[in-house]
């Protein structure tokens, strides 16, 4: 729609397309650039405290057998890790792809109607009009549940972390809210840094901020997200449920980023195969 609206302003479509590329990017760019250093500050105060946990916790009364056995399982660092830089690529190269197909598809919107116009009988270009304004309609609706989700996300973290006396609850509720929109992995990795502000502060502050983002992230995943899903796009909360693991399960993060939009798309081809003449009068 936003692209749509800057068409009839005179300005040609893929500039609009790369203005709102370039917003979005941007917006992230400045997220990060407000995170980075209050992190690295944290990390240097982790760093400076260690000692004082170490010797707060224990650690140098644990017995020596257990210290040995824990160094021999050092060995696997480097295939875990070769592992988990892989799976990051991977998710890093699959989400650009999707950028990239966007970029075309959005560029492409008038041509749409024609590619689509032998799926739909004898007035296949209004019928192919109206199933991609619907699909259109759906995935903006969609895409509204993601930023109410986030922007909910983030003030619950936030809140949480301030009552919690943790510094820069800002920045880290910012973290919070953008990771929110990748499934299941994105609130673990936004908790990382809050947790390090926390053991900063105190081993059982580190405790207390793992079980705010713990209690967060089961609120979203389990009420917050399906019920506005259910509100903006017409999903059961229970499908958006069992689509999020089922999503994540075949296809990892791009899944699971994808499963509710596939549903959506399942929703409108079943909707207007029904209401087709050859279902008409059955």
């Amino acid at each position: 729609p936003a692209i749509d609206r800057m068409e009839k302003m005179k300005i040609p479509r893929i500039v609009g397309i790369f203005l709102i590329y370039i917003l979005i990017i941007s917006i992230v760019a400045l997220a990060i650039a407000g995170i980075v250093p209050p992190l690295v500050d944290q990390t240097s105060t982790l760093i400076t405290s260690a000692p004082k946990f170490i010797k707060d916790i224990g650690l140098l009364n644990i017995d020596q057998r257990i210290i040995e056995s824990q160094i021999q399982q050092l060995g696997s660092i480097p295939a875990n890790l070769v592992k988990i830089s892989v799976s990051i690529l991977a998710n890093i190269v699959a989400i650009a792809a999707l950028l990239v197909i966007t970029f075309y598809l959005l560029l492409e919107r008038r041509n749409l109607n024609r590619y689509l116009h032998i799926l739909f009988g004898g007035d296949g270009e209004r019928r192919a009009g109206e199933f991609i304004d619907e699909m259109e309609n759906k995935i903006g609706h969609w895409v509204r549940a993601q930023l109410t989700s986030m922007v909910i996300v983030g003030a619950m973290s936030y809140f949480g972390l301030r009552l919690l006396g943790i510094e820069f609850a800002l920045p880290l509720a910012l973290l919070a809210s953008i990771f929110e929109i990748i499934p299941s992995i994105g609130p673990v990795l936004a908790s990382i840094p809050a947790i390090l502000a926390g053991l900063a502060i105190s081993p059982l502050m580190a405790l207390a901020v793992a079980a705010l983002y713990f209690l967060i992230q089961q609120i979203e995943a389990n009420f917050v997200y399906p019920q506005i899903v259910a509100r903006e796009a017409g999903v059961n909360p229970l499908v958006t449920i069992l689509s999020l693991a089922i999503g994540f399960k075949l296809g990892g993060v791009l899944g699971a980023i994808l499963a509710v939009p596939f549903v959506l798309l399942t929703q409108v081809i079943a909707s207007e195969v029904f209401a087709s003449d050859r279902f008409k009068g059955l």
